[in-house]
């Protein structure tokens, strides 16, 4: 209660000041103040009115500012509640994991074991806590906004906008070293802000793909290559990192010239592809006419191998029958001699056109044309033989 100096105060002691002291002690008198004035207090009483009041139980020393009795609890009450305190802080200790994340339990801020989903218990807080961490949730990030893309350079000193979306959660579980920690602890203890570090590393490995390869081949040529390609670099400065983050999908998105030069680009890659359909064609034109030239090639050696083949025989046989004729004509040379002589006529005067002229025959001149009688001969000979084989 505050303190008055009014006299007559209410207390045991109603006359004394806030130190115990009686108002207007030393007042009166030769040398004395006057009253109403305040004195600083006196160490030694102060210090002994304290020991008092404490002997007393907490009983005030009067005056306002006194205060009541003081009473301390049996034991008993004392130490039930102080169970129930005990018991209050135990069941704090107990938590809900939902189904597919995981708690990661922390002793003093080191990391203690991991949880499954279900109830769980730890000790409370301070010596335990835990985080829960949902280990199967996909989540996305994207590196350029929709309506404003990234620009980057290409190998060919070409500048591209682009975008890309990124999904990716907490890795899977897997075989554990000693000191290896699992990666919903990883996700928590080694990165600070996931969104902001998945989101740096993607634009780096973009960037990084896009400067390897040339502008075509980003925008048209292999997209695919360019999402894979993404993905892998990706994926390897997070395991780098530590971070326990698993890369699900890389989805590149749109790849455009910047609209400055999105008409002279336009043209550029309209050349590009007529090269392509002339150099297709020209490679159609080839396919053609290689195999049919080569399979020209191939007739003539065939028919100039079968050509020499054929002579090399026809000389043989000539040579054989050479053979034969000489032997004959040992045994008999002048029969072989007119056959032989006969034989070259033959040949000779077959193939031509023959007329015998009688030059001892006086008057008209007779004569004999062999042609015509070759010819009846002929139609003599085959007309029998046409006319069997039509039977």
């Amino acid at each position: 209660m505050p303190w008055t100096d009014k006299p007559g105060g209410s207390g045991s002691n109603g006359g004394e000041g806030p130190w115990g002291r009686p108002e207007g002690q030393n007042g009166g008198g030769p040398g004395g103040r006057r009253p109403g004035d305040r004195q600083p207090p006196d160490l030694e009483e102060l210090l002994r009115s304290g020991r008092e009041r404490f002997r007393r139980g907490g009983r005030g020393g009067g005056g306002a500012g006194g205060g009541g009795d003081f009473k301390m609890p049996s034991p008993r009450i004392f130490g039930l509640g102080l169970i129930v305190l005990v018991v209050l802080w135990l069941f704090s200790g107990f938590y809900q994991v939902s189904p597919g994340a995981r708690g990661v339990v922390t002793t003093f801020g080191n990391y203690s074991s991991l949880t499954n989903s279900g109830l769980n218990w730890h000790l409370p807080w301070p010596i335990q806590e835990v985080e829960i961490v949902e280990v199967v949730e996909d989540r996305s990030v994207r590196v350029g906004r929709e309506e404003q893309r990234i620009s980057m350079l290409t190998s060919d000193l070409n500048i591209v906008d682009v975008g890309m979306n990124v999904n990716y959660r907490v890795a899977p579980e897997g075989p554990l070293t000693e000191d290896e920690l699992p990666n919903a602890a990883k996700f928590i203890f080694n990165i600070e802000d996931p969104q902001e570090l998945v989101q740096a590393v993607a634009e780096s490995a973009l960037r990084q793909v896009v400067g390897e390869n040339e502008f075509s081949y980003v925008i048209s040529e292999d997209r695919s290559g360019v999402n894979a390609r993404t993905q892998e670099i990706l994926q390897q400065i997070l395991n780098e990192y530590d971070s326990g983050i698993e890369i699900i999908r890389v989805n590149f998105g749109l790849a455009d010239p910047p609209a400055q030069v999105k008409p002279a680009q336009t043209n550029v890659i309209d050349a590009r592809s007529e090269a392509e359909r002339m150099i297709n064609q020209a490679n159609q034109y080839r396919n053609r006419e290689v195999p049919k030239a080569r399979g020209e090639a191939r007739q003539i050696v065939l028919d100039a191998e079968a050509y020499g083949q054929r002579v090399v025989r026809e000389a043989r046989g000539e040579a054989s029958r050479f053979e034969d004729i000489f032997t004959q004509y040992i045994q008999a040379p002048e029969v072989t001699r007119r056959r032989m002589y006969l034989e070259t006529m033959e040949n000779v005067l077959g193939k031509v056109n023959k007329v015998v002229v009688d030059q001892e025959a006086s008057g008209a001149i007779p004569y004999l044309n062999l042609n015509e009688i070759t010819r009846d001969g002929q139609r003599r000979t085959t007309t029998p033989q046409n006319a069997q084989g039509g039977q």
